[in-house]
This record gives structure tokens, C-alpha cells and sequence, in this order.
């Protein structure tokens, strides 16, 4: 007797499960969400492949006249800065909003910060510790040479360029801002490492400083609590921000607008997001009603 019942139950549950399973994947209508784009480009300056992670505004299209503005992105991999700044972008570029106009994200995915955002330095210790130090001057060459030419050929872009950086990633800014100005017309500066080289970079005299400088350039400067500088020689990171901003509105040129934003609130990992948000609000002001 149990044998007849068993093979029939059994039956039974194997047709049950198999409907199931059947219907579960009938029924199944998850897909991908789609962010953006990864692209790849091979750098002969750095003589390497970099990843490239695109945000595309809402609406883009290849056979659209519209053209949009460019925000460079370091520290832009994925489990970086990439997610959350570019919905920062989209954010501000929603219609109801309308602080940004909508504009194209290109992350620029890390390989080595150290190698790529630091110039040469004279301290010892500091070659010690970090080997690979001192190639910013490649990662600059790709940009201008490589990065810039490859997006505006690729995408949509107009004139309009935003870099935004932040820690090493804001000394590179600086560097660029002081070395290459007319690559970016809007910097967003944020917890500089001006203390690289014992912060010879606030020595140089750069040509924005200059009456003669004519592109219009803004450049938003922020730091939060952070205290001292991991250098043998003690720094305050909040001075050397405040120093660089100071710096730069020294400027004889009228096409140089800076402004400093200081967040007691934040920290050195925080503050990326509330300074990047506040940063929108300097380069495009509303109107108040």
C-alpha cells in the first residue's frame, strides 16, 4: 500500500514544482538598471587601458543637435565617487529643479592615485612610503592630449568643463588650475592635499594670478574639519585650503571668480557630497523670486 501512495505523491510534487518553477520563470520581468556606460580608452601617455564610467543626462540622444556640458569625475570608479555624484547631476538637472543643466558624467576610473595625482616631491619619507609618487604630469598629458579629445569626439559635448577632485585628486586640480588653466573652465576643489611637498605648490606664481588671463574660470574651494596633515612637518589642511583660496582671489584677472566653503560638520570622508551639491549653487545661481 505505502508503495502505490508514494510514487504517485511523488509524482505529483515533481509536476507541482515543475509548474512552479515553470510559471516563476514565465512570470520573471527583472532587467538590468541601467546607470551608464563603461567605455575604454588606451592611453600611450600612460601606457595603459582606462576605464571610463559615462552618466548620460536623461534624453540623450546620438541624433539629437543638443550638446552638453562635461563634468570630469577622478576617483571615478564605480566604488568610488561615480553613483553618487552622478545622481547628484541628475538630481540637480530634474526640471522641477533646474539648478544644473543636464550634462554628461565621465568617471575617470582609479589605477594608482599616488602615481598619477602627485607631482615630484623632495621629501624622503614620503618616496619611502609611496614608490610611484610623482607621474602627475603623464596623467595631465592625458587628459589634454588623450581624455578631452576622445569624449568631446565621442559624445555630445560643448564647451563647458567641470573637474572635480578631491583630496589628492584636489592637489591634481590645483596643479592643473596652476600648470594647464585652460583645460577646465570649473574647478571644484575639495580637501586639497596641499601639503604634498611641504606645500610647495602654494609658492608657485601661476598665470591666472595674472591681469592678462582671459577665460572665465570659477573655481569652488571647500574643506571640512580635518585637522592636522599626515607630514613630519605638522599642517593644518582647513589653513592650506584657506591659503589657496586667499591665493587665488589675488587674481588681477576679472575672469577669475573663486569662493571658499568651509564645513565644520564634515570630515575629510564626508564632505565630498555636501561640497560637490553646494558647488552647483556657485557655478549656477538662481535668481530669488
Amino acid at each position: 500500500m505505502n508503495k502505490y501512495f508514494t510514487l504517485p505523491f511523488l509524482l505529483f510534487c515533481t509536476t507541482l514544482l515543475f509548474s512552479q518553477t515553470n510559471k516563476s520563470r514565465s512570470t520573471d520581468t527583472s532587467k538590468p538598471f541601467v546607470l551608464g556606460v563603461i567605455d575604454e580608452i588606451q592611453s600611450k601617455e600612460l601606457g595603459e587601458n582606462r576605464i571610463l564610467n559615462i552618466y548620460l543626462p536623461e534624453g540623450y540622444t546620438a541624433k539629437d543637435t543638443t550638446k552638453y556640458p562635461v563634468i570630469y569625475l577622478l576617483d571615478g570608479s564605480a566604488d568610488e565617487d561615480f553613483i553618487h555624484i552622478s545622481g547628484l547631476v541628475q538630481f540637480n538637472s530634474f526640471e522641477w529643479i533646474n539648478q544644473v543643466p543636464k550634462s554628461i558624467v565621465v568617471g575617470i576610473a582609479t589605477v594608482d592615485r599616488r602615481r598619477d595625482f602627485t607631482f615630484p616631491t623632495t621629501v624622503q619619507n614620503d618616496k619611502n612610503r609611496f614608490p610611484t609618487t610623482g607621474h602627475s604630469d603623464k596623467f595631465i598629458a592625458f587628459i589634454e592630449k588623450e581624455l578631452q579629445p576622445f569624449i568631446d569626439k565621442k559624445y555630445k559635448t560643448n564647451n563647458s568643463k567641470t573637474i572635480i577632485g578631491q583630496s589628492l585628486g584636489g592637489l591634481l586640480e590645483t596643479e592643473i588650475l596652476f600648470r594647464k588653466p585652460l583645460l577646465f573652465n570649473k574647478y571644484v576643489i575639495v580637501s586639497p592635499s596641499l601639503w604634498w611637498n611641504n606645500g610647495s605648490i602654494l609658492n608657485q606664481n601661476p598665470e591666472i594670478l595674472s591681469e592678462n588671463f582671459k577665460q572665465k574660470t570659477e573655481i569652488y574651494i571647500a574643506v571640512g574639519k580635518e585637522g592636522l596633515t599626515p607630514t613630519e612637518i605638522p599642517r593644518v589642511m582647513e589653513v592650506d585650503a584657506n591659503l589657496l583660496a586667499e591665493k587665488i582671489k589675488a587674481s588681477q584677472s576679472k575672469n577669475i571668480k573663486v569662493y571658499f566653503d568651509y564645513f565644520p560638520e564634515e570630515n575629510h570622508g564626508t564632505i565630498l557630497h555636501p561640497a560637490v551639491s553646494n558647488s552647483f549653487k556657485f557655478f549656477y545661481p538662481q535668481s530669488k523670486q
